[in-house]
């Protein structure tokens, strides 16, 4: 539970736009382990949601099935109001959802546009189909100007840039992958207070953008509170809170999660 940093004063609440993903009582057990115990979620169009917990709460666990990288047990998943299943993350892309995960998907020595545009690659026209280098450099230079993205150029190798440049790089192409929803599972792990607020910056741009919406994972209270609009605090594989961030503190949220661990102590101790 970090709180190393303080957030910004709190701004007007957005108002709510229509749910864009609805989680009824999705479960899921590994073997004999139940991870997930029933989760009840709901993220409205544009809205930034974190989800808090320790580790152990099923947060990650929840993430990969949104991901469709896991099948839940039960429960079900309404986008814009229908069902949906996802049989693999490829499906799940299919209907709008990309993942960054804080291990970074990118090539160190592939260079920036290369990495925009992997697995997504533009080619000529013929027989040979040849990247097509050029359009993929103009349309990257494009789309970073457009959600402020700023590195020393499309051309460098992603090794030669700052974690938070790479990490940039990897939820710009995310976002532009998708259409819908952008799940950010430890975006700012091991990330310095400068490189942190490029990150910061770029959510913030695209939540007010309305481009997607977003679901964050984060320890560090401080970012979940200048990036979010409201926060869900999962426990023992469920919503036990679902709060505003406007209407609680990090000071609250920090007591919260002390006494939680205080009780599992004491029910381990008790059980021992």
């Amino acid at each position: 539970m970090s709180t190393d940093a303080l957030p910004a004063e709190s701004e007007t609440p957005k108002p709510a736009g229509a749910p864009v993903l609805e989680v009824r009582n999705v479960t899921k057990s590994f073997g004999a382990l139940s991870v997930l115990r029933g989760i009840d979620l709901t993220l409205h169009q544009g809205e930034v949601l974190g989800l808090v917990g320790d580790n152990g709460a099923g947060k990650s666990t929840l993430v990969k099935i949104l991901c469709g990288f896991h099948r839940p047990n039960g429960g079900e998943i309404l986008l814009d109001g229908e069902p949906v299943s996802f049989s693999s993350v490829e499906s799940a892309r299919s209907h709008g959802i990309e993942t960054v995960y804080q291990d970074l998907a990118l090539i160190p020595q592939l260079s920036v546009f290369q990495n925009l545009f992997l697995g997504h690659e533009i080619t000529r026209l013929g027989p040979l189909r040849l990247l097509d280098k050029g359009e993929m450099r103009k349309l990257a230079r494009q789309y970073l100007d457009d959600i402020n993205v700023h590195v020393p150029s499309i051309d460098a190798e992603a090794i030669d840039l700052s974690g938070g440049q790479r990490q940039a790089i990897a939820v710009a192409r995310a976002v532009r992958a998708a259409n819908k929803i952008l799940l950010l599972d430890e975006p700012l792990a091991a990330m310095g207070a400068r490189e942190s607020r490029l990150i910061i910056d770029l959510v913030k741009d695209l939540a007010t953008s309305g481009r997607v919406s977003i679901i964050v994972i984060d320890h560090n209270y401080a970012h979940l509170f200048e990036l979010c609009d409201r926060l869900n605090v999962m426990q023992g594989g469920r919503i036990t809170l679902d709060q505003q961030v406007h209407e609680t503190s990090i000071e609250q949220l920090t007591e919260l999660m002390v006494s939680s661990y205080r009780r599992s102590l004491e029910q381990a101790s008790a059980g021992a």
